[in-house]
């Protein structure tokens, strides 16, 4: 008995549609990754729609006409252009949420970001001992973080003393009283 292969043909309707929704996913891709990549002219202007929410369209329509497409068996001109309806009728709910999810997370308010004031009047402890006239070390917590930065002291401070930040040197170092 022979065995005959068979293959599986995928109508070039359903192929076009799977193109454009895996353009849209790559432009969705693109950005959700890239940020300013697909930004014309003045970056701050936005136009009434927003790249996020043209992607979304584009990846919806193409994979919902794909799979209407092949549950028709689209291989006339009704079918594909039912194909179309029911992929047009999957993208503009998707791309109304692409476009209110990117514009939610665009927006989402942060907190400030620690700046070297943050850290007079922080409390903790020192890491590395701090000697007459040089530095040591301290941890410190800002904004909840763990932060280890270089100190000075007008008296030695031993190993493990817990202090009080009195001055922001710089960035990165401190002047400490003992607590």
């Amino acid at each position: 008995m022979r065995r005959v292969a068979t293959v599986q043909v995928v109508a070039t309707g359903t192929l076009i549609f799977l193109i454009i929704g895996g353009a849209g996913v790559g432009v969705l891709a693109l950005a959700l990754l890239g940020g300013e990549i697909l930004h014309f002219g003045h970056p701050d202007v936005d136009g009434p729609v927003s790249v996020e929410a043209v992607a979304g369209f584009l990846g919806a329509f193409g994979f919902g006409a794909a799979i209407v497409n092949e549950l028709l068996g689209g291989r006339t001109p009704g079918m594909i252009a039912a194909a179309v309806g029911g992929g047009a009728l999957a993208a503009v709910p998707t791309a109304w949420l692409a476009g209110r999810l990117s514009r939610a997370a665009r927006d989402m308010r942060t907190d400030a970001t620690p700046t070297r004031d943050d850290l007079v009047g922080a409390l903790g402890l020192v890491v590395t001992p701090i000697p007459a006239g040089g530095y040591g070390e301290v941890r410190v917590r800002v904004a909840g973080q763990p932060v280890k930065l270089n100190a000075r002291a007008d008296e030695p401070i031993p190993l493990g003393a817990q202090i009080f930040v009195v001055q922001t040197l710089s960035e990165t170092s401190v002047h400490v009283e003992t607590y």
